[in-house]
């Protein structure tokens, strides 16, 4: 079974700061580094240190070769990943001094992603393969349908979260949704984490719920069964990949063992560990290192 991440690729621009800037405001960060990003690359890069066949596709530009050799090193397909005549992606990211952190996001050759393109990757893709998308690429909803009608499975991380992603069919096709609590919200209408997850299991009872918590822990609803997988106690340094380290565990360990619990308690270890460095991909461990 192959696992094709159809996702973004970026260069992230991290700065240390001691808090958040306001509108209108100027200060210097404590800190700054270039670490290779983007949900598609940082989850691919999961997948494969957690141990599945993985393989990219996106849209880089000339200067984003570095991050195709990035993730040949670690044994993900980048085959089907083309060059834009655009500049890679790229993200400004501040780190504030708790691990928190805020995004800004340049879509950059991500947006260059095309039905066509969409077309010749797929069509070396079959039923019982796995599609993964989140929203940080153009043409999701072409891909998803095209993935569909070849019988791929579809996982989905509705992230970042957008009218126009809740109203497309990458949503409305999802086998799998894969998402935080702001993200339920958008998607049901309500802040009640506990009603949220009801409405889900009540409106969608074929689609399975990976739900993460942060410091609560995460959640797996589908099947009528809801179960429950408490967060690993660690002192956070950098928050930036805990939910791709996340789901690339999680799914790569459920396509192994066809199992929820095991999945969410291996995929908890793995986003623990990650917090406790610094860089998104960078940070992702490896399966060794679980404790």
């Amino acid at each position: 079974m192959k696992v094709l991440c159809f996702g973004s690729l970026n260069l992230d621009h991290t700065y240390q700061v001691e808090r958040f800037l306001k509108p209108g405001e100027t200060r210097s960060a404590s800190g700054y580094e270039i670490h290779a990003g983007g949900k598609g690359l940082n989850q691919a890069i999961a997948l494969a240190r957690a141990g599945a066949e993985v393989h990219m596709a996106g849209c880089v530009g000339p200067d984003g070769g570095w991050l195709l050799e990035l993730l040949r090193s670690e044994g993900v397909r980048t085959q089907w990943v083309e060059e834009a005549a655009f500049p890679t992606g790229h993200a400004v990211i501040q780190v504030d001094g708790s691990g928190q952190n805020c995004i800004l996001i340049c879509a950059g050759a991500n947006a260059a992603v095309s039905p066509e393109q969409a077309g010749r990757t797929l069509e070396h893709f079959s039923a019982g393969d796995v599609l993964l998308l989140q929203n940080e690429i153009s043409e999701n909803d072409c891909i998803a349908r095209q993935a569909k009608a070849r019988g791929m499975e579809l996982w989905l991380n509705p992230s970042p979260v957008t009218a126009e992603l809740l109203e497309g069919d990458a949503v409305k096709l999802a086998d799998w949704l894969v998402l935080n609590e702001l993200e339920l919200a958008a998607l049901t209408g309500t802040e009640d984490t506990a009603q949220g997850v009801s409405q889900f299991m009540e409106r969608s009872p074929e689609k399975k719920l990976v739900l993460t918590l942060g410091r609560e822990g995460s959640l797996f609803a589908g099947n009528g069964v809801l179960l429950r997988q408490a967060a690993f106690p660690v002192t956070a340094v950098d928050t930036t990949g805990a939910g791709d380290t996340y789901l690339g565990y999680f799914l790569a360990s459920f396509l192994e063992t066809g199992s929820p619990s095991a999945a969410l308690k291996r995929a908890a270890k793995a986003a623990a560990l990650a917090v406790t460095r610094s860089g998104a991909a960078e940070a992702i461990p490896r399966a060794e290192e679980l404790f």
